[in-house]
């Protein structure tokens, strides 16, 4: 009786028998994926139950030999580093610093200062009075002037590595920005741009205010490229804005190499990342091979590279500040491509056409109770279960 049981189970064909079949299969192939192929881990022979066991050494000169034998000891994943050496060349590569030399003035000069500037305001009666009864204002301004000048370089560095700026623009290379850059968008100058933020294309249509400190009598070039933003290269970008031999910091002044360009994420592509770049001349620069004509409306003369810009350029100019945001799409890109780059627009996402709801009957006929909540009125529509 129970060889025939198993007989017809095993001759027995169906919908549900051959699921679990596949399902036996993939599990057995995930589980042998996650078989250990290299070998044994580091440690696993110790016994965590049974700490006691494990061998004394009573001294540490014994302990550090016994370390340095087990570390002399062949093991597969000590070849991690020269398997990803193999796998990018530009692994844990040194960076070249590009920009200007960094002088940070001396810690123990800084930490003077600071004890004096507490002395001081412990002797301030009239700040003491604003303290306790809670008038004190901290000057915002004077906080962000103090920022710029001290630890600004360094954060704003950390950040640009973090979004893979000097990856993309300047592979092996980095540099400190020295110099703050602001750069405001919209009538009122309300939309900043900072290191990352999130703006719409609709609030960078037109160009921006840009402002930055500079000496007088020194020139300047501007740079807005999108790494991220190409149609056809992956390694190539779109030059959305470009000015050279600015002088101080009037940007307006400048020769305005490539008209500036809204940005236009192509829909289903995400975040993408626009990037400000400001260099300092050492004189005037003649940037025949860069200008663009105006307007430009073409996407294959907008094809930039920055790391072939500033090798043409390096001799002269160096790289001092950043700022950058992320914009994906909205409704003002469709308007860019069709009327401004005169082109159709890429779609690279599923469009979902709307549900399509017969129209209203006054009288419905063997509808159920929420049969009106397809027909309300305002942006959000809710839909019943039908």
């Amino acid at each position: 009786m129970a060889l025939r049981t198993i007989c017809t189970a095993a001759l027995r064909t169906g919908t549900d028998l051959a699921v679990n079949n596949a399902r036996t299969f993939v599990t057995s192939v995930v589980l042998c994926r996650r078989a250990r192929p290299l070998g044994p881990m580091p440690n696993e022979e110790l016994d965590l139950q049974n700490l006691k066991s494990l061998e004394r050494y009573r001294s540490y000169t014994r302990y550090l030999r016994r370390a340095e034998e087990a570390k002399k000891q062949p093991v597969w994943w000590k070849t991690y580093r020269a398997y990803m050496e193999q796998a990018d060349p530009d692994h844990d590569a040194e960076l070249v610093d590009i920009g200007l030399p960094l002088c940070r003035p001396s810690r123990t000069k800084e930490v003077r200062e600071r004890r004096q500037v507490i002395k001081d305001n412990k002797k301030n009666a009239e700040l003491e009075r604003m303290t306790r009864l809670r008038t004190f204002k901290i000057p915002l301004d004077r906080v962000q002037e103090t920022w710029e000048k001290t630890t600004a370089p360094f954060q704003i560095k950390r950040l640009a590595e973090h979004y893979g700026v000097f990856k993309d623009l300047f592979p092996m290379a980095h540099f400190f920005p020295q110099v703050f850059l602001h750069v405001h968008y919209g009538k009122d100058n309300s939309d900043q741009v900072h290191f990352g933020n999130r703006m719409t294309p609709t609030q960078a249509t037109s160009a921006p205010q840009v402002s930055f400190n500079a000496e007088e009598g020194s020139l300047w070039t501007l740079l807005l490229t999108c790494p991220d933003e190409h149609l056809q290269d992956n390694e190539a970008e779109y030059v959305h804005w470009l000015v050279g031999n600015i002088p101080g910091g009037a940007v307006q002044a400048g020769d305005e190499l490539c008209h500036y360009l809204p940005p236009f994420p192509a829909r289903g592509t995400g975040f993408h990342r626009y990037i400000y770049v400001l260099f300092k001349q050492e004189g005037p620069i003649s940037f025949q091979e860069d200008v663009r004509p105006s307007p430009c409306f073409s996407l294959e003369e907008r094809t930039f590279k920055t790391q072939d810009f500033y090798r043409r350029h390096q001799d002269h100019m160096t790289p001092v500040g950043v700022a950058f945001f992320q914009s994906q799409w909205d409704e003002s890109v469709t308007n860019t491509f069709h009327h401004t780059l005169n082109m159709r627009e890429p779609v690279f996402e599923f469009i979902r056409p709307p549900v399509y709801h017969p129209p209203q009957v006054k009288f419905p006929h063997r509808q159920p109770l929420r049969y009106l909540d397809r027909y309300r009125d305002g942006k959000e529509q809710t839909y019943g279960i039908y």
